[in-house]
């Protein structure tokens, strides 16, 4: 599903993002992504989802090569990855219903099909009831929910999240994980970046590990096992 070969990330600024980074995902995993800020964990998902190229490497997923991609392809691309943001990237003077329905909307889907693929998203994420409502009355974790119900209404194979529970307490981080989980089950692929080492180690789940640009460990075995970076390592990341 994801393949990075080589992959290096200089940013026109000198900044050196990535470093030769080798790196599969299989279809159907769920994987984190972790490490201090700027370590270039959102540099990857950037990389994936086509808001970056690389400088050198391949990025491969589900079986294109992404450096091949034209520039008028990327929005056909695009619809087979959902995209999850800490910041949720609302727009605040639409309805939930229409905040979930713009991808719908840009690929031309018709109005029936729009409607039903909506509420069945907002249905997911436990939502449905607020469909009329405007992002601003909705609390944090519920923002972030309808985020989500935006990122599955394609039924994308491939889920980024980037810090997704970065602003929430960890009884709603742990919902929306929850979520992640369910999606995951039912064969959506899953790169989730996160700073977040007492969620991380409540997951069962490979992660990979960055520092600097590069990835430092790759671990597939049970939090037990999980010989994550200290804390201070990490930090808060806004920008990686």
């Amino acid at each position: 599903m994801i393949e990075f070969a080589h992959v290096s990330k200089r940013y026109p600024n000198g900044q050196i993002a990535l470093r030769n980074i080798d790196l599969q995902i299989g279809a159907g995993e769920m994987a984190f992504l972790t490490g201090h800020s700027g370590a270039g964990k959102s540099t990857m998902l950037k990389l994936i989802s086509l808001m970056e190229r690389p400088t050198a490497g391949q990025v491969i997923i589900n079986g294109k090569n992404l450096n091949r991609i034209k520039p008028r392809k990327i929005p056909a691309i695009r619809r087979d990855i959902g995209m999850i943001f800490q910041d949720h990237r609302l727009l605040f003077d639409r309805s939930v219903f229409d905040n979930v329905a713009l991808p719908l909307m840009i690929a031309g889907y018709d109005h029936r099909e729009i409607g039903r693929r909506v509420r069945a998203a907002l249905d997911k994420v436990g939502l449905l009831s607020k469909e009329k409502s405007t992002p601003i009355m909705l609390s944090g974790g519920e923002q972030q929910r309808v985020g989500i119900a935006r990122a599955v209404v394609n039924k994308p194979p491939l889920l980024l999240a980037d810090e997704p529970t970065g602003n929430l307490d960890p009884e709603l981080s742990a919902e929306i994980m929850r979520l992640f989980e369910q999606f995951n089950q039912v064969g959506v692929s899953l790169l989730i970046a996160s700073h977040d080492l007492s969620l991380l180690a409540k997951m069962h789940y490979r992660t990979l590990v960055m520092k600097d640009g590069q990835l430092i460990q790759d671990r597939s075995d049970t939090p037990q096992g999980l010989d994550l970076p200290p804390a201070q390592l990490l930090g808060a990341d806004n920008e990686s």
